[in-house]
């Protein structure tokens, strides 16, 4: 079957492996569905919007993710499938059949990383350019511009059928990874995909308005703290110039917000018209910082967080670090370098 990635150059996946996918799981009577911890809208849309065509094709499905606080990010919680989800306690120890979306390495599914290592089978369904390979079946395209979009071309390969709450999940996935197709990774065939999705008579409006324009009052107090720290070195970041600022878990009590609602705080600083790079450390409960860090296009900032045992793209990108706000932006300038 030809492409569904219209406008794009010939598919990174190897038709082999698109076959060797779809024979799996026409096969499968149980298959257990993954995506990455914290997962992002990418991750569940794709993993929720999938696992309901598996249901609908009279499979046995269960989903989940390893976080120890196990539960459904404020922001996506009008995701439609949510009762496929199960705690990690309640996963399946050794999958027949276990596929993973959304994720570069193993370590990123938390808890049920050993259960990866226990499936018979395991189809990885990414798009970033750090995927380390892990895997039985790779479904791994770093062109694709969300890993939705490889699930609804291998929903074409099945013979599943589009409906409005698979639609819902997949546009989440292919909107918050392309940014309202404001980044550089939007392509022909994302709009071609939009429309596709659009079609099937999902509201626009209502899921941008869950992802982007709802917040509590209590955010803005947190914001203006985060805000006032906020730095801007012109040096750093290899002569391109950085901004970068940081929320502790301090921050957070003081206003009563769950990790979670601190996310989008890159999005406000990324706007600063004089550095290439962005920067955002959040502590999470359990004291380690999650850093998120956003380029213009003159630094590879997916490079320099993969090195820091992270991954993602060259203008997004993150990784774990357990050390000072000072010393990790440190750690981070000396790795950061023109784009290659």
């Amino acid at each position: 079957m030809p492409s569904t990635h219209t406008g794009d150059p010939v598919p990174a996946v190897r038709e082999e492996d698109w076959r060797r996918a779809v024979a799996l799981i026409s096969g499968a009577r149980e298959v257990a569905l993954i995506c990455h911890v914290s997962p992002d809208g990418d991750a569940l849309g794709s993993m929720l919007g999938f696992g309901m065509a598996l249901r609908r094709a009279g499979k046995r499905v269960v989903a989940s993710f390893g976080d120890r606080r196990f539960a459904v990010p404020r922001l996506l919680r009008f995701l439609p499938g949510q009762d496929l989800l199960v705690e990690p306690a309640a996963y399946p120890a050794e999958p027949d059949l276990m596929i993973s979306f959304d994720v570069p390495t193993i370590d990123r599914l938390g808890l049920l990383a050993p259960h990866a290592g226990k499936a018979a089978e395991l189809i990885v369904i990414d798009h970033h350019p750090s995927n380390t390979g892990f895997g039985s079946v790779p479904i791994v395209d770093p062109r694709a511009a969300s890993t939705s979009m490889l699930v609804e071309e291998l929903m074409a390969r099945l013979g599943y059928e589009l409906d409005r709450d698979v639609a819902t999940c997949l546009y989440t996935g292919l909107v918050t990874d392309t940014g309202s197709f404001k980044h550089s990774s939007t392509t022909p065939a994302a709009h071609e995909m939009a429309a596709r999705l659009v079609a099937t008579g999902l509201r626009t409006d209502e899921i941008a308005r869950e992802l982007w324009d709802r917040s509590p009052f209590c955010y803005l107090k947190l914001l203006g703290t985060v805000l006032g720290r906020v730095r801007l070195d012109q040096d750093a970041a290899a002569g391109a110039g950085m901004v970068w600022t940081y929320v502790s878990r301090v921050d957070r009590a003081a206003y009563c917000l769950p990790y979670e609602e601190v996310e989008g705080i890159i999005d406000v600083i990324r706007r600063t018209d004089e550095p290439d790079v962005a920067v955002v450390l959040k502590e999470d409960d359990d004291g380690a910082w999650q850093v998120s860090t956003r380029s213009k296009g003159g630094v590879d900032v997916g490079r320099a967080c993969t090195a820091l045992g992270g991954g993602g793209h060259v203008r997004a990108a993150g990784f774990t670090s357990h050390d000072t706000p000072e010393e990790t932006i440190a750690k981070l300038c000396a790795l950061l370098g023109p784009k290659s």
